[in-house]
Order: C-alpha cells, then structure tokens, then sequence
C-alpha cells in the first residue's frame, strides 16, 4: 500500500468518505464484494467517480480487488473508523463553495468567463472548467453561446425565501392528499436510509450539496407519489432556485447540527404516518414541519425572541442566520 496516497479529483473525494460510512452502516465483512452500480445507485451519481472513490479507498487500505471480480471489503468495520481521509482545502468542493458565496455577496457578476475565475481564485482552467461543469449540472449557471457563462436567478432576499416556503406549504401537504396518492417503497426506502445516515454521522461528514440533496429529495418523493407531475415540477423548480443559499446557510455550529438532527426525525416521523395510512396527520405535520423551518430560515424565529422585531423583506437573504 503506498504511504502516501494522492486524493483524486472532483467528486470522487467527497464520496469516498460517504462510501466508507456506506461500507460501515452496511455491516459488510471482510470479502463481501461492492458493485459500482448498487453504489452509484445508492449515492445518486454516475459510475466514474465511484470507481474513482473505490480506487482511493483500496489506496488507503479499506478495499481490496480482484482482476474481473471488482472491489471487496478488505478490513473489519472497526478498522475502517480509524481511517482519516485527507481534507484537501483546493479541492472542488471547497472551490465551488467559494465561488458560490461570492456570487451571493455580489463579488461575482451574473456573466463570468473562465479566465476571470482562473484569475480571481487562482486556479486551473481543468479546475474552473470541471466546477463550472458541475454547476451546469446542477442548474446553477449556463454557457452563453460563444464564449462565457451565466449564473440562473437566485432566491436571495428574505422575502423570496419566506413566498418560496409559503408555496411549499400550500403545495406539499396538498400532494399528499390526492386521489392519486401512492406510496412508493422503493423510493421511501431510498430516502429513509439517507435520512438514518444523516442522523448516524452524515450531518457532520457530508457535505453542505450532499445535505441539501438529501433534504431536497426527501421532499420531492413525498410529492413525486402523489402521481401529480404538476405538484413536482413545482417543488424541484423552487429546490433549484434555493441550492445556493443553502449551500452556503450551513455553518457547522453545534447548534445547526441539533437543528439538522430534529429535522431528520421529522422526516422519518413522516414516513412513518404515511406508511400507517394517516394521510390526514402526515399532512399536517409537513405543513407545520416547513413552517417552523420557514421561519428559522428568514430570521423571524430568532426576531421573535429579541424583543419583538421581524426581519426586513429587504435584506439579503445572505445576511440571515438560514439553516437546511
């Protein structure tokens, strides 16, 4: 095994670390085979940075592999919790957020180009161009025809966030009480387990993108078994809209990660009534869930308790304490 492993690039050292935990809950033994596909699969990605995981992770000791046979687990649970994963503070992920907390603060203009950001952060065209890329992906900015991008509207304001969760709670609690109203167990599956990973130690090892996609999710396969396509298109158009800000609303503080921990069992408290049939109960909770959450995100929570004052719909929504 080298001393000295070299971290891979993109995404592939942010899921490392999610498919060592994977590894771990999964109580997999020593042998047990791991398949690409079921990974990426289970983390929503393609095949190419999984590999790219898998092979940093056999670097470091936890995997093994086998010509034609694919990866195996090659230590114990408990030997796989000791290993510290590098932190790489250029790495993508760290460039992306960057980028995108400028953009926030006005730093960054709507039309950039790619010598602009290699100039300003210091960095590669390959580095630029792999996050301008993942943000073309995820409906962040677009290529102008010709040379340059452009960044897609933002919620931004305090007023924008508190019109987008007053939506939400006048569209979610309604899908599930459609005629059409199915469960889906795959999907409720899917979306438990992220949830019961959150709570057993993804919300202080995951990412600030990995949390809002497992947020963002949760939701939409909520609305997605309502079989109403109109109610879904309408909550992922709103999720695309808040990303950024809430990629850059989680701080970490002790006091988020509580916040993160009831949260997700809400959510698992939800899936719970829906799969007992109390439709009606589930309905309410979810409105009342993303009321509380609507006013802990435009700062009315908090103003409440300094002596009565609200926040103002003028300010920037980057300029209140926001929490996923």
């Amino acid at each position: 095994m080298p001393k000295s492993p070299v971290p891979p690039t993109g995404l592939a050292p942010v899921l490392a670390g999610r498919l060592l935990d994977l590894i771990i809950r999964g109580e997999h033994e020593v042998g047990d085979r791991l398949t690409e596909q079921s990974l990426a699969d289970e983390l929503g990605v393609s095949r190419s940075p999984v590999r790219k995981a898998l092979q940093f992770l056999e670097q470091l000791g936890a995997l093994g592999s086998t010509p034609n046979c694919g990866f195996h687990v090659a230590r114990p649970a408990a030997q796989l919790r000791k290993i510290k994963l590098p932190t790489d503070t250029e790495s993508d992920e760290a460039v992306y957020m960057r980028i995108v907390e400028d953009r926030l603060k006005g730093v960054v203009e709507e039309e950039v180009s790619e010598a602009e950001l290699m100039e300003r952060y210091d960095l590669t065209r390959l580095q630029v161009q792999r996050v301008l890329n993942r943000m073309a992906r995820e409906s962040l900015i677009d290529r102008k025809p010709g040379r340059g991008w452009i960044f897609r509207p933002l919620l931004d304001s305090v007023s924008s966030h508190r019109e987008s969760y007053r939506f939400r709670m006048v569209i979610e609690p309604a899908a599930i009480l459609e005629p059409s109203f199915r469960i889906d167990r795959a999907l409720f599956d899917k979306v438990r387990r992220q949830q019961m990973q959150l709570l057993d130690s993804g919300i202080e090892r995951w990412t600030a993108a990995e949390r809002f996609r497992a947020g963002s999710e949760f939701h939409e396969a909520i609305v997605a078994c309502s079989g109403n396509r109109f109610f879904l298109d309408a909550l992922r158009n709103v999720n695309q809209l808040r990303r950024v800000i809430e990629y850059h609303s989680q701080t970490g503080s002790l006091h988020d990660r509580e916040r993160l921990r009831r949260q997700c069992e809400e959510h698992l408290m939800l899936l719970d009534l829906l799969e007992a049939g109390e439709r009606m109960e589930a309905s309410h909770a979810l409105r009342q869930h993303l009321d509380v959450v609507r006013a802990i995100k435009t700062g009315e929570m908090q103003s409440a308790r300094n002596d009565g004052t609200r926040g103002s719909g003028s300010r920037s929504a980057y300029e209140v304490e926001v929490h996923l």
